[in-house]
């Protein structure tokens, strides 16, 4: 993962080789570059993908979270009446069915989103408890998963809820794949081993090796500039101890970029050094760029992935303004709908001879459910 954006460091592009003179750039001083500017653009997006997941949460906050607020308090009278309404005896034994059913199903979605009261409201009512449906939920995802694993699912004890099934469930299953990726690798490794490495995988192994030791030499030179114990001024010393962390941190994930952006920071290096470098040493520093590069790729998708799961996006669409947007204006309009159905459902619920129009339309018509749970799964 890289680390967030400092506005103090300067940009990948004061790293940037120039040629002297007139002299055109060498194919090894525009990969650098190339690789420099691919940094600074990933980097750009990863805060720009922040900035946008922030002000989305902001505008979640102002125009869905006063509609769930209203739908469930809809949604609690609406339960409420239909306990009052099952006290008396002008309901059939059809409609008192309906009628609980109804009462049940409100009660379980906001006892689910931590109203105490209408828990008990469920469980005076229904053949079974929360605590029993959700116990036989868990039963049938276990069983699931097990099917899948093709083994018993270990970590999990018998009393385990849903979410911890799906931790066990998931971490298992990420465990297999782990194995199974590590054997495919292992004879990846050992196909290699018996092959005699041909000129380019001995080029590529140097240029490898070549890397890794100049990225350590930069360490080792911040290091031993940047050493807290060796500055006696208090503000310097502490100056430095936070490069230093910095410095630690970046080397630790590789990160090329931040320790010469350090080195800039801290005046501890030329500018015009790594201009100096030869064609070979150029394109060791190049290849750990491309590395950092694929690192932020992976780390961009990994982010746009969690912030769909987050804004709960259909799958298969990005994160970005215009589809965070619309999905907005769809959640608006949905919980629109469903206040203004609620509304007109507790205008009927009121009426003796409106009610039993209602519960019938109920028997009759597919039941709602929440777009953002399927109660069926405890029922």
């Amino acid at each position: 993962m890289s680390a967030p954006h400092d506005p103090f460091l300067p940009s990948a592009a004061a790293l940037r080789v120039l040629q002297p003179g007139e002299l055109p750039p060498s194919p090894a001083v525009r990969a650098f570059n190339l690789q420099l500017t691919r940094v600074d653009k990933l980097k750009a997006q990863l805060a720009e993908l922040d900035a946008l997941a922030q002000s989305h949460r902001v505008e979640l906050h102002r125009w869905v979270a006063p509609l769930q607020q209203r739908e469930r308090e809809h949604m609690r009278e609406l339960a409420l009446g239909l306990a009052e309404q099952l006290q008396g005896k002008a309901l059939s034994r059809l409609q008192q069915d309906t009628a609980t059913e109804a009462l049940c199903r409100l009660a379980q979605t906001l006892a689910e989103d931590g109203d105490k009261a209408m828990a008990t409201l469920h469980d005076q009512h229904s053949r079974h408890t929360l605590a029993q449906k959700k116990q036989a939920a868990a039963d049938a995802l276990r069983m699931r998963l097990e099917a899948v694993l093709g083994e018993p699912l270990d970590g999990a004890g018998e009393d385990a809820s849903m979410e911890e099934l799906l931790r066990a469930g998931m971490a298992r299953l990420r465990e297999s794949q782990d194995e199974e990726q590590a054997r495919r690798q292992a004879k990846v490794k050992a196909r290699k081993a018996r092959q005699k490495p041909g000129t380019e995988q001995v080029k590529a192994q140097a240029q490898q090796t070549d890397a890794d030791t100049q990225l350590r030499t930069l360490f080792r030179q911040l290091a031993s500039a940047l050493h807290p114990d060796r500055e006696p001024d208090p503000q310097e010393r502490l100056r430095k101890t936070a490069l230093m962390s910095e410095a630690n941190a970046a080397y630790g994930r590789k990160d090329l970029v931040t320790l010469m952006q350090i080195q800039l920071r801290a005046e501890l290096a030329d500018p015009a050094a790594v201009s100096r470098l030869a064609d070979d040493k150029l394109a060791a520093l190049t290849l750990l760029l491309k590395q950092q590069v694929a690192d932020l790729e992976r780390e961009r998708a990994a982010r746009q992935q969690r912030l769909a799961g987050e804004f709960e996006l259909p799958p298969g669409q990005a994160t970005n303004p215009n589809t965070l947007k619309q999905h907005l204006l769809a959640q608006v309009d949905a919980l629109e709908s469903a206040v203004a159905q609620l509304e007109r459902d507790l205008a009927q619920v009121q009426e003796p001879a409106a009610l039993k129009r209602w519960l019938n339309q109920q028997r009759d018509t597919p039941r709602r459910v929440r777009a953002d749970r399927d109660l069926d799964d405890y029922v």
